[in-house]
């Protein structure tokens, strides 16, 4: 494909929420600088880690893209040496993208599949070896089964990036989102709290390790700042002990903080 058809491919589509570049010497719009960090520190944050804990590539693995949407994570895997990758996305302009980056970046299209599905509908026919969950939990009203459709691919590592809930305990926080075109239904959705994410991976015999912040520039980063996103590691089997673990303070029962709650009980 040459450099002129390739821009005149881009142009078609109205919006671009991932940045591209080819050796055509052609890029995909984003000309929101927030937006493009975003993307290069969150790959440090979280693709860089399970790098580490895979150790250093994915070769031999198959994984599993939910939310795919153009297809950057699917590429990266790829670029890792995943053995194949299968991207699902709700969106048919997203994959459509994504069709165009593989075919730009002449991927052999033996190694990997670009599904238009709903999540929750999808027929998953292959096991995989990983599972990228990346901002999609955030976007669902049934975490549990989201978690559980997962665990069936016989996945031994899930990477999950999700908006969360900042309560201290293991629960789900009804919120609406502001684009209700984001997501299936009246754009009502559950956010996980931290530990709702370990506990749900828990049932399924995942360890859960989320992840010690990265970030040198919060450009477009302004939710990981405020502690309303995270990411995390579930593994079945992948040692983690290497993985930099967030440090948050200990739960604190409300009695030990306050103790003067104690005055006349009993």
């Amino acid at each position: 494909m040459n450099a002129e058809e390739l821009r005149r491919r881009i142009a078609s589509y109205p919006r671009w929420n991932q940045q591209f570049h080819f050796e055509q010497g052609v890029s995909t719009p984003l000309s929101d600088r927030g937006l493009v960090n975003r993307q290069h520190q969150r790959y440090r944050y979280f693709f860089e880690r399970l790098l580490d804990a895979m150790g250093g590539s994915l070769r031999g693995q198959r994984v599993l893209d939910l939310g795919c949407n153009a297809g950057f994570w699917s590429l990266a895997a790829l670029e890792a040496e995943a053995d194949f990758v299968l991207g699902v996305d709700a969106e048919q302009e997203f994959i459509e993208q994504a069709q165009l980056v593989f075919e730009a970046k002449a991927v052999d299209p033996a190694r990997y599949l670009l599904r238009a599905a709903d999540l929750f509908d999808v027929e998953l026919d292959r096991e995989f070896d990983i599972v990228l969950c990346l901002g999609v939990m955030d976007h669902v009203d049934r975490p549990a089964e989201l978690v559980e459709r997962i665990a069936a691919t016989g996945a031994r590592v899930v990477v999950i990036d999700t908006n969360v809930s900042r309560s201290r305990a293991s629960l789900f926080e009804l919120t609406r989102l502001y684009d209700t075109g984001e997501t299936t239904g009246d754009g009502l959705v559950l956010l996980p709290s931290r530990q709702a994410v370990a506990d749900l991976a828990g049932r399924h015999g995942f360890t859960t390790v989320a992840l010690a912040p990265t970030v040198t520039d919060y450009a477009g980063m302004s939710d990981y700042r405020r502690e309303r996103r995270c990411a995390f590691i579930c593994s079945r089997g992948v040692e983690l002990a290497g993985v930099p673990a967030e440090r948050r303070p200990a739960l604190v029962p409300w009695w030990v903080r306050d103790p003067g709650a104690l005055i006349g009980v009993g």
